[in-house]
């Protein structure tokens, strides 16, 4: 898709500052809590084809060990686990999550051509297992950066009906003109 070409060549072209926000941001990440700066996970993406997505590390380096023990503290109303003021964050992990730059590695991600800059947000392989047949549709299209979902600033309050069916909604409405408005939105809800 012409689109997709075009969202490459921009990632590619923005993975340059990219890399200077990673070298600003390496000492101080690497330094709230021992690890990588670089946070790795097996992911779900378009025709259920598993990718492996990045991110900069915002929680603990033992974060998917401590997910174990946070299980009954899921605040999510479906088969994904979110809890709001989740403890494995560290100090800076949980600013640069706020205001999503956390997700500036994903730029790698639609150079592979495993993501796009919107799209249904890619869920980790044991959750998208989980997911209702009814929802497998979101799989169909590439995951995003951002989406709908994200747009809408529905993400903060963890209903994973409404999060499914913002999905489904961009699916039905996707066009370059889709993706435009819900860059500005995303943009503006991280701003505000």
């Amino acid at each position: 898709m012409i689109r997709h070409q075009a969202y490459k060549i921009i990632a590619f072209i923005l993975f340059i500052p990219a890399i200077f926000i990673f070298l600003i941001l390496y000492v101080p990440v690497v330094a709230a809590s021992r690890g990588s700066f670089f946070f790795k996970q097996k992911r779900i993406g378009k025709d259920e084809k598993p990718f492996t997505m990045y991110k900069i590390r915002t929680m603990q380096a033992d974060a998917e060990y401590i997910k174990h023990t946070l299980l009954k503290k899921n605040q999510a109303d479906g088969p994904v686990f979110k809890i709001k003021n989740d403890p494995r964050f560290t100090g800076i992990g949980r600013v640069l999550a706020q205001y999503g730059v956390d997700e500036l590695p994903q730029i790698f991600n639609i150079i592979k051509g495993e993501m796009s800059f919107v799209g249904p947000r890619p869920l980790p392989v044991d959750e998208a297992k989980k997911i209702p047949q009814k929802y497998q549709i979101r799989q169909s299209v590439l995951p995003g950066i951002t989406s709908l979902w994200v747009a809408k600033g529905s993400h903060s309050r963890l209903n994973f009906k409404e999060w499914m069916e913002s999905d489904l909604e961009y699916i039905e409405n996707n066009s370059l003109f889709e993706d435009m408005r819900i860059i500005i939105l995303t943009i503006k809800g991280l701003l505000l």
